[in-house]
């Protein structure tokens, strides 16, 4: 994972989910490659990026999607 404190500096194009609503409220935009996935939060479009290999970033919407997430402990 790369963090980047401005999102434009990832050099991708972000889009947002076609599930979104197109409000822009409560929402990831994400860009990539066939090897990279940068995401950013959509309120706020300068603002930082968070950049994954893209079978990282594959593996964790798998988690999500089959609600395999495991809670993290302290």
């Amino acid at each position: 994972m790369s963090y980047y404190p401005n999102a434009t500096e990832t050099g991708f194009a972000f889009r947002s989910s076609t599930f979104s609503g197109g409000n822009g409220e409560n929402c990831v935009e994400c860009a990539g490659t066939a090897g990279e996935v940068a995401v950013r939060d959509s309120k706020n479009p300068t603002g930082p990026a968070l950049r994954y290999e893209a079978t990282a970033f594959a593996a964790f919407v798998n988690a999500v999607a089959t609600d395999a997430l495991v809670p993290a402990t302290t």
